[in-house]
């Protein structure tokens, strides 16, 4: 057993990195299996000497991003405890990023992970932006929170969001309506990005204006789309034509973000996915990113993040494998065979 301690110059960050009730403290403590007091402006952490060490680089790294104005909550604390027990504590001041854009109700959007830092930057710096990783690591949401900030700034005119109107796993049957709200299921998840950045009603009146579209994939074939800022969600359901139709749409002055997650793919099976080809043409093409996000960047519920991890552990356990289904029989072969029973 041994005793560190960390003298901290300004109080009010030491309250910011415990947390309300101590619970970002408490914490630490579970999972380092190590004991934390503060006394004086001094911070003792007491316990087996690794789990010390542990805790002060911990520690450390979330009083610089309180300093840097970051709130600190359990989120940020898992996530940092995560980069010191792999020995990539020097990369937690990448943490305080820079805000992308202001939502409707006053709140900053930021990256929170080094990998949804990453991502953000490659879609500042690149034309086109492929985005991949499963759910809840912000793909879509940061895209359309940069096409908002990218629109606000005047760097394009409008901001269009599609998808391919793929079922996940079900047949939804014939929907009620008119076209538009045949597909609004299938967009929903855009819509509710769009109405947190700019509040139902800007967005509305922007919609009205046409400076805001969304549509399915199908309606972007034989268009130009110029000074745009155009997100392409839930990429993995495109079929290889889809994809090359979508990116060759793009105009003079536009920017492109394609995200999907490839472990959740549902197109038949004998259908290739355009997203998985187009992580393979494209790579190496100058202008052209491609992030790859995982587990580790999902911001969700913690839950979400061991779901994950889960899953990924079952599969690679038990490999999907191919139904093989018997070819079907024409007509004529059919009567032949029940020829032959009749006969035998």
């Amino acid at each position: 057993m041994i005793d560190r301690t960390i003298e901290v110059e300004r109080m009010e960050h030491v309250i910011s990195v415990f947390g309300s009730f101590d619970q970002n403290l408490r914490l630490i403590e579970t999972e380092l299996n190590v004991k934390i007091l503060d006394r004086d402006n001094l911070i003792h952490i007491t316990g087996e000497a690794e789990n010390v060490m542990l805790a002060e680089k911990t520690i450390n790294g979330l009083l610089e991003l309180a300093a840097r104005g970051e709130n600190i909550d359990a989120q940020n604390v898992r996530y940092i405890l995560k980069l010191v027990q792999d020995g990539r504590e020097g990369e937690i001041q990448k943490l305080a990023g820079d805000v992308i854009c202001i939502t409707a109700k006053g709140k900053p959007i930021k990256p929170k992970t080094i990998g949804q830092r990453e991502y953000c930057e490659a879609i500042a710096n690149n034309t086109v932006t492929l985005g991949i990783g499963p759910a809840g690591t912000g793909k879509t949401y940061l895209a359309v929170a940069a096409a908002v900030a990218a629109f606000r700034a005047e760097k394009v005119n409008r901001i269009i969001l599609t998808r391919p109107a793929v079922e996940a796993g079900e047949r939804l049957g014939f929907l009620p309506g008119d076209l538009q709200s045949k597909v609004d299921p299938y967009l929903r998840p855009l819509y509710d990005a769009l109405f947190d950045m700019l509040g139902p009603d800007t967005y509305q009146k922007y919609l009205e204006r046409g400076n805001i579209e969304v549509a399915p994939l199908a309606y972007m074939r034989g268009r130009t789309l110029d000074d745009s800022f155009i997100i392409l969600d839930e990429a993995q359901n495109t079929s290889r034509e889809q994809m090359k139709m979508f990116l060759t749409r793009i105009g003079f002055g536009s920017k492109v973000v394609i995200t999907g997650d490839i472990t959740q793919i549902d197109l038949p099976e004998d259908k290739v996915s355009g997203l998985k080809v187009a992580m393979k043409v494209l790579e190496g093409i100058d202008d052209i990113a491609i992030c790859t996000l995982t587990g580790a960047d999902v911001v969700r519920h913690r839950l979400v993040q061991k779901i994950i991890e889960a899953y990924e552990g079952y599969e690679k356990r038990h490999p999907a494998k191919k139904e093989t289904r018997e070819p079907v029989k024409s007509g004529a072969a059919r009567r032949r065979n029940t020829g032959r029973r009749r006969n035998a």
